[in-house]
């Protein structure tokens, strides 16, 4: 069995290429990126993956469904309604029927595997929590979900600090710490790690397991230098006092993950990650197309087949 945990464009990019080489996959998805939008619960990064292993997924734009429509929201926009976050016609549908279950009293757990099975998924998508958990940020303009800051103010704004709100009281998904647990391997997917690896890594049951199985976690870099493949995860590492760097996610991840897979390029971070007691992988990190992510899933897989 092999646990991913995910979050982000990265994270859909390794667990489509892993679907297609691991027999047993899991993926634990954030879920801090959960939004309450026009009375919808969306799940930005759960739906992400879910689409990704459906081969749905929209490629081009990263999120949503591939060859959707947008007439829901140019209706809003005509009726002067918040039109700042993207929703497809055919990702709509998917919001509403997860918003019913959930109201019925069924948990997210439940709906997840719902949605998996209708949209013939294999892999098994397990949230780390079926409570609501959602990073939020410090602006000047004051606190707000961290899609209402990139999304609809386009990250333009400077922040402060980066949170979990509800992370205390939220209930760990006593499933996926089993899943970690029972695990050959637990891969940690290249996404931002504040904002989508950091909420799942935070909550106190799933970081006990990673710890003490440390020696079986492999964490892949989202970073070349200290420039993020893609999305904010420099910017972010930085509010959060981390150097950008290979090196600071080594610095981040090394209580939870004794394994690093960093970019061929980054020679001159070996030794000083090598001084936190981390094992060292180098290869192309880069998945711009589909074989990139089967020989970066494959090559991770051959770490372990080696050990």
């Amino acid at each position: 069995m092999i646990t991913l945990i995910a979050g982000g464009t990265g994270s859909v990019k390794i667990a489509r290429g892993l679907s297609k080489t691991a027999d047993d996959l899991i993926v634990i998805p954030n879920i801090a990126d959960n939004i309450w939008l026009h009375g919808l619960y969306i799940c930005p990064d759960i739906d992400t993956i879910t689409y990704g292993l459906a081969g749905i997924l929209d490629k081009g734009r990263g999120w949503g469904v591939k060859d959707d429509t947008f007439v829901f929201m140019e209706q809003m926009k005509k009726l002067g309604q918040d039109h700042w976050f993207r929703i497809g016609d055919k990702d709509l549908a998917l919001h509403l029927v997860r918003t019913n279950f959930l109201n019925e009293g069924k948990s997210l757990s439940w709906v997840t595997e719902w949605i998996r099975k209708k949209l013939s998924v294999s892999t098994t998508i397990m949230p780390a929590s079926n409570d609501h958990i959602e990073t939020r940020v410090e602006t000047p303009s004051g606190d707000m979900h961290i899609q209402e800051y990139w999304v609809k103010n386009r990250a333009e704004l400077d922040i402060s600090n980066i949170m979990y709100k509800g992370i205390e009281s939220a209930k760990v998904n006593a499933k996926a710490v089993e899943f970690i647990k029972n695990s050959e391997l637990i891969i940690i997917a290249p996404g931002n790690p504040i904002s989508s690896i950091g909420p799942i890594i935070s909550l106190p049951a799933i970081r006990k397991e990673l710890e003490s199985k440390k020696d079986n976690v492999i964490a892949i870099s989202p970073l070349i230098g200290n420039k993020a493949v893609s999305g904010p995860a420099s910017k972010y590492m930085q509010i959060m006092g981390i150097e950008s760097s290979p090196f600071g996610i080594a610095s981040y991840y090394r209580d939870i993950a004794s394994n690093l897979v960093i970019s061929e390029f980054d020679n001159e971070y070996e030794n000083r990650i090598r001084t936190l007691g981390i094992h060292i992988y180098k290869t192309n990190i880069v998945m711009e197309q589909s074989q990139d992510e089967i020989i970066l899933s494959n090559y991770i897989l051959n770490i372990v087949n080696k050990a």
